[in-house]
Order: C-alpha cells, then sequence, then structure tokens
C-alpha cells in the first residue's frame, strides 16, 4: 500500500541557527509515517549577506568580497559546530569547505551579465543549508538523501526570475525522486532554484522557495504541502501594523491567489497555481507551534469573505505621466508608456487614468526614480510623490476603511465589489512633496 506523500517547506527562519535545525529534525521525525521532500531556504539572513557579497564583487571591493564571505563562512561552520559538538562530520566540513572556496574564485568572474552572475552566486546559500540538515537528519538517524534541485526543476534562461519548463521538470522529478520515495528516504532539495537547458544555475525570484515546493508537489501528485513558518498560519494583516490580527482558518486558492497578487507576504505569489491544477491543499503552520492546526488553503470557496484582511506596502512611489501638448492621453499613449516602462523593469502596484494623465505606483526601490524619469522625460510631464503607502483592503466595509485611512490623506483610491486600495500620504506633507521634472 502506498503512502502519502507530503512536501515541507522550511523557510530562512525555520533553520537560522543550531536550535532551529533540530526543530526541524524534531517536525520531520513526527511525519515519518509519509513519504516526505524537504525543501529549504537559506539559514536565517544569508541570502541578504550573499547579496552584499554579491555587491562587492560587483564594485570590485576585493576586501569587503573577503570579508563578508569569511563572515558567511564562520556563520555556517558555528551552526555545524553547535549541531555536531565533539563528533563533527568531516564529509559536511569538507563539502563546506569546497563551497567557500568556489565563492572565493567567484571574485575572478569575468562576464558581464550582472543577472546571470547573481544566479551563478546567490544559490550557495540553499545549497549549504541543505547540506547541513542533510548530514543533521543523518546524524539524527533519520534516513535522507540530498537532491540537487537543478537537476530536477528545468527553466529558461531568464536569470533572477527564471520561467519553470513544466514537462521537463516534471520528467526529471519523477523520475529522480520517486524512486527515493519508495525507499523511504526523506528527500532534503532546494528552494528558489533550478537550472536552464546549458546547465547554468537559474534563479526562480527572490522568497521563491514556496514555488519550488508548489513545483515538486505538482510533479509527484503529492496529498499535502506544509509551509512552515513563524506564524500561527496566514493572518489576515502583518503584525508589524496590527496589533489584533486574526488567523484565517480556510481560504480557497482564489482567496490565496488575491491576497498574494497584493503583496501579502506569507505565500509567494507562484506558489498556488500548480497546487490548484492538481488540487493539492497548502497549509501553513508554525514551526514554533507545530501541533497547532494553521491555515489550510483549497478550493473551497464558502469562508474567504468571513474576515477583512489588510496588507500594506510602505515606502512608494507615486508617479502621474501626461502629454506634454496637454493633448488626450490615448491607446497609443499608453502602449508607448508601457513599453518603456517594461525596459526599466519596473512593476507596478497600481495604475490608473484620466483623460490627460496617466499614474502608477511603485516600491521606491533604488534609482528607480531616475530610471522612470529617463524613460519618460523627453515625451512626457513626469511628476511623482514619494513617502506613500498603499493599502489593499480585501472584504472591506466602511469601518475597516475610516480604521486604515484615519489620519491620512487619500491621493488615489480604487474599489471593486470585494477589495478597495487607497494611496495614502500623511495629512500634513502629501500634497507638498509633488515633485515635477
Amino acid at each position: 500500500m502506498s503512502r502519502d506523500i507530503r512536501v515541507f517547506k522550511f523557510g530562512g527562519a525555520s533553520v537560522k541557527d543550531a536550535d532551529a535545525v533540530v526543530n526541524v529534525a524534531e517536525i520531520i521525525r513526527q511525519h515519518m509515517d509519509t513519504d516526505l521532500i524537504i525543501v529549504v531556504s537559506a539559514m536565517g539572513k544569508t541570502t541578504n549577506k550573499l547579496e552584499d557579497i554579491f555587491n562587492a564583487f560587483v564594485n570590485k571591493d576585493k576586501s569587503a568580497f573577503d570579508q563578508k564571505t569569511q563572515a558567511l563562512k564562520q556563520f555556517h561552520f558555528d551552526i555545524v559546530e553547535n549541531l555536531f559538538g565533539n563528533a563533527p562530520n568531516r564529509e559536511l566540513q569538507q563539502c563546506i569547505e569546497e563551497y567557500f572556496d568556489e565563492i572565493n574564485d567567484f571574485y575572478e568572474q569575468k562576464s558581464d551579465e550582472a543577472s546571470y552572475l547573481y544566479d551563478q552566486l546567490i544559490p550557495y546559500g540553499e545549497i549549504l543549508s541543505t547540506k547541513i540538515i542533510h548530514y543533521y537528519l543523518l546524524n539524527s538517524n533519520i534516513n535522507s538523501t540530498w537532491l540537487d534541485a537543478r537537476k530536477c526543476i528545468k527553466t529558461d534562461a531568464n536569470h533572477q526570475n527564471a520561467n519553470v519548463n513544466w514537462p521537463l521538470t516534471t520528467e526529471h522529478i519523477h523520475n529522480d525522486v520517486t524512486p527515493l520515495l519508495k525507499k523511504n528516504q526523506v528527500v532534503v532539495s532546494q528552494g528558489f532554484i533550478g537550472s536552464a537547458e546549458n546547465n547554468s544555475t537559474t534563479t526562480l525570484g527572490r522568497e521563491g522557495s514556496d514555488y519550488s515546493a508548489g513545483i515538486f508537489a505538482y510533479a509527484v501528485q503529492a496529498n499535502e504541502v506544509i509551509i512552515w513558518k513563524d506564524v500561527p498560519g496566514m493572518l489576515n494583516a502583518d503584525p508589524k501594523y496590527f496589533e489584533d490580527t486574526v488567523k484565517l482558518e480556510q481560504i480557497s486558492f482564489k482567496e490565496a491567489i488575491e491576497l498574494s497578487y497584493y503583496g501579502a507576504s506569507v505565500i509567494h505569489p507562484k506558489t498556488i497555481k500548480p497546487l490548484q491544477n492538481k488540487n493539492i491543499p497548502l497549509y501553513v503552520k508554525s514551526f514554533i507551534q507545530p501541533e497547532s492546526k494553521g491555515t489550510i488553503i483549497q478550493k473551497r470557496t464558502e469562508n474567504d469573505d468571513a474576515i477583512p484582511s489588510f496588507i500594506f506596502k510602505k515606502n512608494q512611489v507615486l508617479f502621474s505621466i501626461m502629454p506634454k501638448d496637454f493633448s488626450f492621453l490615448i491607446e497609443e499613449n499608453l502602449s508607448d508608456i508601457f513599453l518603456k516602462l517594461s525596459k526599466t523593469n519596473a512593476h507596478i502596484n497600481i495604475m490608473q487614468n484620466s483623460a490627460l494623465s496617466f499614474s502608477f505606483l511603485m516600491d521606491n526601490k533604488s534609482d528607480i526614480v531616475e530610471k522612470i524619469k529617463s524613460a519618460l522625460e523627453n515625451d512626457y510631464i513626469v511628476k511623482y510623490n514619494t513617502n506613500l503607502e498603499l493599502v489593499t483592503i480585501r472584504h472591506y466595509d466602511q469601518k475597516t476603511i475610516d480604521f486604515v485611512t484615519r489620519e491620512k490623506e487619500i491621493l488615489l483610491e480604487q474599489k471593486t465589489r470585494s477589495t478597495a486600495r487607497f494611496v495614502l500620504g500623511n495629512t500634513e506633507t502629501a500634497t507638498n512633496t509633488i515633485k515635477e521634472v
């Protein structure tokens, strides 16, 4: 009789130190009655640290590169020492040494393709974390196999945001993973990474480990996916902004897609589609209280509107674009604006147009204002407003709208039957911060 298949995804917070790894092993041990695929992110803030190393490489700052690389190496060796104590695993130590030798050698890379180079360095975080967890599971008498996700998840060469080749990926996962599960092996693999046709490493987008779990689950037709977080489940708001958050006990795939689209950070936006296609339920549970129920995401929709949900995006910039001759803004103008924006890799959070202007909101990331100005200022009047926030309310009522907009100036608003969105500024400064090119 075949056993159920579960895919567990553990993020960086769940493997941030030795105690966290011990906790992960205990959670795995409690579920040994099923076949398990374990998808793991980089440990703690390792991805951020690797990005710092990458920036030192880009800036040709050898001293910073060496210093940051050595600090990251020590971070991982400290975790290993705390896990294995006086009985170090020489094979694991050698693996870590070899990986950091490769990171050190990366400084000599000559390519000018930044996205390609990024994808060759940053995935070391996932490779290191899964090696450490794999060897710790073996040391804990859990039958584990380490699997390189790049052998299974096949993508195009769109580095930093690669698109999955589903037929090829499904074939590879079926051929490589299924035999291991039949031998009752716990398969430990990486989130976030894949490989292109030329075998170069690719990444699936920041925070893409959730998506990796969905890919594995789709390919093996898993019975369920569990994403282990430091929260009790999906909450109706970010606890950083709301004191009285409420856990969503059950929502539909459709609602989860809507929430992730609007910016809810619990689930990666691409994760839901492969699970919905195979009707595989997704649970969000707490690795701090693993026995708790968590949130289930599945096809039933009857509970979607039970509780309003709030999604906040801080540090936003609102652009207003107008033709210089004050003519009507027609489809030809919009097509031209979108083409120019696409060349800046702009990601629009909300947009709206009138007869004379087109407005759109974006995350105010480094240099984005200058890039947009440079792309549009020759043909259009460009105005922008910074230090704004975007609030999205799913299943709103007037009480919730009054609550989130209190003492704020509403610069832009949009409403549908189920969703209200507001671009908000501080009432004292919003009207005085509009800048014109």
